[in-house]
């Protein structure tokens, strides 16, 4: 089994492909635009679990990295089985704020590429006649969305758009793919345990215990499952799963409120 991660190199792509590595055992292709990170996953990773693990530097921000990457696996006669559309951006500022290439940057990452990759990679897999892997599929994409998708909120206008293009593509190819043996799911959590919230130690425990936040490699493990279950979609943590249908509801007060503190996570 071959699983193409992009992202690989630091964060939840690295939980990614440290659990297939160790977990299912399998050959990894590592895509990142961190070239000297990107070369040290690939050999620790390949030392620790016994895996062949190929590191190739690109940058899938670019109108045509997916048609790129695609035609460099079949180049080198790599045969794609996994594929997670991990990589991507997160800024949190006003519109009007942000420059144009920060915002090209995003809808070409996170719409453009995942399209393009999966329409490429899905339509190889599914030409096969039986999976080379041994998986009862012959091929699975895995999409990464967020529960931004069903919310209005100041700040993050256009990673929340983003990430409700990702979710409902993703769950519409779904019913396409799956008679033709290829399987597509999308992850949609809440929030993630990292720093990126600035929280305290205290605050972040008491959020993972909530089920409002879940740490890296638990989703990591939680999504792996799922794609090899062919689930359509899922979001992490009881509550958060609760307020999914109320976030489109969200008072506008609430939401005038959450601007006050835009300033805060500026970058």
């Amino acid at each position: 089994m071959l699983s193409l991660v992009t992202g690989a190199s630091s964060g939840i792509g690295l939980q990614y492909a440290t659990a297939l590595a160790r977990d299912y055992h399998s050959d990894l292709l590592l895509v990142s635009n961190q070239q000297e990170e990107l070369d040290c996953v690939a050999a620790d990773l390949a030392e620790k679990y016994g895996v062949k693990t190929t590191a190739h530097f690109a940058d899938l921000s670019l109108p045509d990295a997916a048609e790129q990457l695609f035609a460099w696996t079949k180049e080198n006669n790599f045969t794609v089985d996994v594929l997670i559309n991990n990589a991507g951006v997160f800024f949190f500022n006003p519109y009007i704020e942000t420059s144009m290439k920060r915002i090209e940057l995003m809808l070409q990452l996170h719409v453009m590429t995942v399209a393009k990759l999966t329409r490429l990679f899905a339509e190889d897999m599914a030409k096969r006649s039986v999976s080379d892997s041994g998986l009862p599929m012959k091929g699975y994409i895995l999409n990464m969305s967020s529960m931004s998708a069903w919310m209005a909120m100041p700040g993050i206008q256009t990673y929340n758009a983003s990430k409700a293009f990702i979710y409902n593509f993703s769950k519409s190819l779904w019913y396409e793919f799956k008679p033709l043996g290829v399987g597509i799911t999308v992850m949609a959590p809440g929030a993630v345990d990292t720093a990126l919230f600035g929280l305290s130690p205290k605050l972040r425990k008491l959020a993972v215990n909530l089920t409002v936040s879940i740490p890296p490699e638990k989703l990591v493990k939680r999504a792996l499952k799922k794609l090899f279950k062919n689930k359509k979609a899922d979001t992490p943590g009881f509550l958060n799963w609760l307020a999914t249908p109320l976030l489109k509801h969200t008072p506008d007060w609430m939401l005038f409120l959450a601007m006050k503190y835009v300033g805060k996570y500026q970058k």
